[in-house]
């Protein structure tokens, strides 16, 4: 008994609805990326006319409750006490010697505590860079 199948499997496959996917997930991705934001420490920035375009490698934030974190690269921020801040740039500088260092302080916080972080850089010949904000448009 000679049983023919009379619907054949074609071999040719569609790549259309595999290029819509793909143009969704790459309008996903590029909405999301601008909704993150880079701090995730609220921190308000004192205002200033110049701002540094190169990105940070190392970034030390100070809140306004004087609580201090710090993060190298893409990590996320860490607590870190001001008496450990020396030893954590330093491992930071043994990654990457060319490394310097963006100082987030809220502009409420004392001026004696956005030096003590300068002298810790001046010490250790690290590069500084004071972040601000845009000034406002009024």
């Amino acid at each position: 008994m000679g049983l023919k199948r009379r619907n054949r499997v074609s071999p040719n496959f569609s790549m259309a609805s595999m290029t819509d996917v793909i143009f969704l997930l790459l309008i996903f991705f590029m909405i999301t990326s601008t909704v993150v934001s880079p701090n995730a420490i609220k921190v308000l920035l004192p205002q200033g006319k110049q701002q540094t375009s190169a990105k940070p490698l190392t970034r030390v934030i100070i809140d306004k409750d004087l609580n201090f974190y710090a993060a190298f690269g893409n990590e996320k921020e860490q607590p870190v006490a001001l008496n450990d801040l020396t030893s954590f740039l330093q491992s930071c500088a043994e990654k990457e010697p060319e490394m310097y260092v963006a100082l987030y302080a809220d502009e409420s916080v004392p001026y004696r505590e956005i030096v003590r972080v300068l002298n810790i850089a001046n010490e250790n010949h690290f590069k500084m860079v004071l972040a601000t904000r845009p000034p406002e448009n009024r």
